[in-house]
């Protein structure tokens, strides 16, 4: 058999050090119970402008659902604010030599919400192995067609089981190292198989999970109502020092008493009502209020600084433009060199986004995710000189005898196309812009029918690999997320290595070759990468997020 390498939590390690602690100091430790009152409740209150179109977590594709099933569903882990895996329903795992099989030891503390399809005496029951074999099967069933299926490819067959009550385990075919990370998203959070059996597909209407709210109430573009979970698993723990003794009190989680989202579509409106106070919370930042909101520096503006609260950190976003790299309309690697050159990504950023997001000098990875290297030497930043270089080595001194350059855009980026339309334009360079339809733009991308696109990515989970499969020659499109169908050996040869990569030093340094390797072929034009914008009012603590922008309210106050 082979040895098996613990991952031991921490947060138990410290909840078994307060419990040794208390023992021996004969500490006081305070009452578990959570005072409450029926009048001012503490209700999070957010809007959601894209909807919500369900509250089945096998289909939480985007991140309006993310946020919603977030709050009523766990997993076996989670991420921390750092894009740490840590533990959940899961308290600690093994992981084989071979890195092929997982072993995950569960809680035995984490019972469903209360439901009378329960038919138990406390309508609820206790969460165990065998319902993380249904719930991820279910991913897997072609019946249920969820759109997460592919976070499975690795699986062995038959790759999910259940030896006992408290133990699951996976097991894959090939090895894959952002695993733990798939394991992360709210596909793989557990369900119970009563109430999805039920229901069927309107469990979408009747979710039942484990998470820190249960459901209330959701009428579809009006409002979605979840209550505060009384059956949460998980604690806070605070500290307290009265006449030199130390109190220790567990709260049970959420503090919150509920949370409120509405579906207001337009974003100038929702902005209004958050000023008002009517919401306590907005995430992002729309061209309609953005020079309201923020000075040209990205900072609050005077009249807003002592009324709100800005929280800003990376987003595992890149916006870039991408070449197709096979076909009738090929642009010849200098001019793609030259083009990465021939614009100010920075002047960029200040005046066209108020530096919310930083320039994509550095490749592909984004700024906040292991594997961005802010020193690396590859890359581009502004160098109009060396662009006309280029330009004059393809056989195209100042831009003549190159034919236009058509770039397929949205209108909400037309924007940053017209501003890199100028720039080039100083060194000779042409674009036309076309403007598409957002769905017909990913059309043309899947469909290789566009030579340059404006193209992102949003990171799945948080492994640079996420990044680097858009440039492997396999996922070429419409098959893959390859949408250039940029193909090389020596990249491809290297991504595989990284996958079976168990040292995450060593895949980093992979990972940054691959990207210095895409970097020098110019595949793509890297704009930037992205940040997360969160106001909330100054009555609002503890949310907690992450690069991924998720939206964590167990530890959320409202005062």
């Amino acid at each position: 058999m082979n040895r098996l390498k613990k991952n031991t939590s921490s947060i138990s390690r410290l909840h078994n050090i307060c419990c040794t602690i208390c023992l021996l100091s004969c500490l006081t430790i305070l009452s578990c119970s959570r005072k409450s009152t029926n009048d001012d409740k503490a209700i999070f209150r957010y809007n959601e402008s894209a909807g919500i179109a369900t509250l089945d977590p096998a289909f939480a594709k985007d991140q309006a659902l993310i946020w919603a099933t977030t709050q009523i569903y766990n997993g076996l882990v989670r991420l921390d604010t750092n894009l740490n895996v840590k533990p959940c329903i899961a308290k600690s795992w093994t992981i084989s030599d071979d890195a092929l099989t997982y072993i995950f030891t569960l809680r035995d503390s984490v019972y469903f919400h209360k439901n009378p399809l329960f038919n138990t005496k406390d309508s609820t029951r206790k969460v165990i192995a065998s319902d993380f074999v249904y719930s991820l099967n279910r991913i897997l069933d072609p019946d249920v067609a969820s759109p997460g299926l592919w976070i499975f490819s690795h699986l062995a067959p038959n790759g999910f089981l259940a030896p006992d009550d408290t133990t699951f385990v996976v097991k894959l075919k090939e090895p894959f190292a952002p695993m733990l990370s798939l394991l992360s998203m709210p596909y793989c959070s557990v369900v119970p198989h009563e109430v999805v059996e039920h229901y069927g597909t309107d469990f979408r209407n009747h979710p039942c999970g484990t998470g820190p709210f249960r459901f209330q109430f959701w009428k579809e573009g009006v409002k979605l109502v979840l209550r505060r979970n009384p059956l949460y698993f998980e604690y806070d723990t605070i500290v307290h020092t009265k006449d030199s003794s130390t109190l220790f009190e567990l709260r049970r989680l959420p503090y919150l008493d509920a949370v409120a989202v509405t579906f207001i579509i337009d974003k100038q409106t929702a902005f209004l009502e958050f000023v008002k106070g009517n919401l306590d919370f907005m995430n992002s930042l729309d061209a309609s209020y953005k020079d309201e909101i923020l000075t040209r520096t990205g900072q609050l503006k005077e009249k807003y600084a002592d009324k709100l609260d800005m929280l800003s950190i990376p987003f595992l976003n890149t916006e870039y433009l991408g070449f197709l790299m096979d076909g009738n309309e090929l642009i010849p690697k200098p001019v793609r060199q030259a083009i990465n050159y021939g614009f100010d990504r920075r002047k960029m950023m200040k005046y066209m986004r108020n530096n919310v997001g930083l320039p994509g000098c550095k490749g592909m990875i984004p700024a906040g995710l292991p594997g961005y290297d802010s020193t690396a030497g590859y890359g581009y930043d502004y160098n109009p000189e060396k662009a006309r270089q280029l330009l004059a080595s393809a056989g195209f001194p100042d831009g003549k005898g190159l034919s236009p350059i058509r770039l397929a855009t949205t209108s909400s980026y037309l924007d940053l196309c017209k501003y890199i339309q100028q720039q080039l334009s100083l060194i000779g360079i042409d674009i036309k812009l076309d403007v598409n339809p957002p769905a017909a733009l990913r059309e043309q991308m899947a469909q290789g029918k566009s030579s340059w696109f404006r193209g992102s990515w949003i990171a799945d989970y948080p492994d640079a690999e996420n990044y680097m499969t858009l440039f492997y020659s396999p996922n070429h499109s419409p098959a893959g997320p390859n949408y250039t169908h940029f193909t090389s050996a020596s990249y491809d040869r290297l991504y595989r290595q990284a996958l079976a990569e168990t040292k995450p030093d060593k895949r980093l340094q992979m990972y940054r070759k691959m990207d210095s390797i895409m970097s020098d072929e110019a595949p793509v034009v890297v704009l930037y990468y992205d940040q997360i914008l969160h106001f909330t009012h100054k009555n609002i603590s503890g949310i907690r997020t992450n690069a991924m922008n998720a939206l964590d309210l167990r530890y959320t106050k409202k005062k």
